[in-house]
């Protein structure tokens, strides 16, 4: 696992939309590093979210990166958009991609970080030879396309596996779990090896969302694993 403290991204899709300023406003006074942008279109998954002008007004309250995942075909399309409505951090789905490689050198050219999301069934082998291109890869610890969902336990195994390919190639891609985290899973997926812990439900359906925040970044995997 890196070195660097874990990261946690709470994911504004399960945010109050009637109150989404307070709530990007929470996220900035909370111990959060990233704000986690689901894009969604009804096409590569089941459901729809907010669209570019959400986004761009979550921008303009932000004090935090805004990490955008993209779960639409055609992602291409909608990299310049993300930059323009202030994405830091943008991330492709790998099953979304006909030429992966060279939506990977798009999104850096854009001068963001780049970043490959695998679905439960997709296995991590088949980014070897792009891993040294990507920035961070976000395991779906749950299908795609709605919030609330429960966590699937193959993801530790997936974790493991994605941390050994990249450390036989020499590099230290950021590993983001996205879906079903909180409190009871947490400390085991930092051991197993992720990075960075997106939350929805478990932090904006909390009764105090800054101390459920904290509590998901003060997590000790030393404690954890005595």
């Amino acid at each position: 696992m890196s070195t660097q403290q874990h990261l946690i991204a709470p994911s504004v899709l399960a945010a109050d939309f009637a109150n989404l300023e307070r709530d990007v406003q929470m996220v900035n006074e909370s111990e959060a590093d990233w704000f986690h942008i689901d894009i969604m279109d009804g096409v590569f998954v089941p459901n729809t979210s907010f669209g570019f002008p959400v986004m761009n007004a979550i921008a303009k309250h932000a004090k935090k990166p805004l990490d955008v995942h993209l779960m639409i075909v055609d992602p291409d399309r909608y990299l310049q958009v993300c930059k323009d409505n202030g994405a830091e951090i943008i991330t492709v789905h790998y099953e979304a991609c006909t030429h992966l490689h060279r939506t990977l050198a798009a999104i850096k050219e854009l001068g963001c970080k780049a970043g490959v999301a695998l679905n439960p069934h997709t296995p991590v082998s088949l980014l070897k030879d792009v891993i040294q291109d990507i920035d961070l890869v976000c395991l779906m610890s749950v299908n795609p396309g709605f919030g609330g969902q429960k966590f699937i336990e193959r993801t530790y195994s997936k974790i493991k596996e994605l941390r050994a390919l990249a450390i036989e190639n020499n590099t230290d891609v950021l590993i983001e779990i996205d879906g079903g985290v909180g409190l009871s899973n947490a400390g085991k997926l930092l051991e197993a090896g992720a990075d960075v812990l997106v939350a929805g439900s478990f932090v904006f359906n909390s009764q105090d969302q800054k101390e459920t925040i904290k509590a998901l970044k003060d997590i000790d995997i030393n404690i954890q694993s005595a």
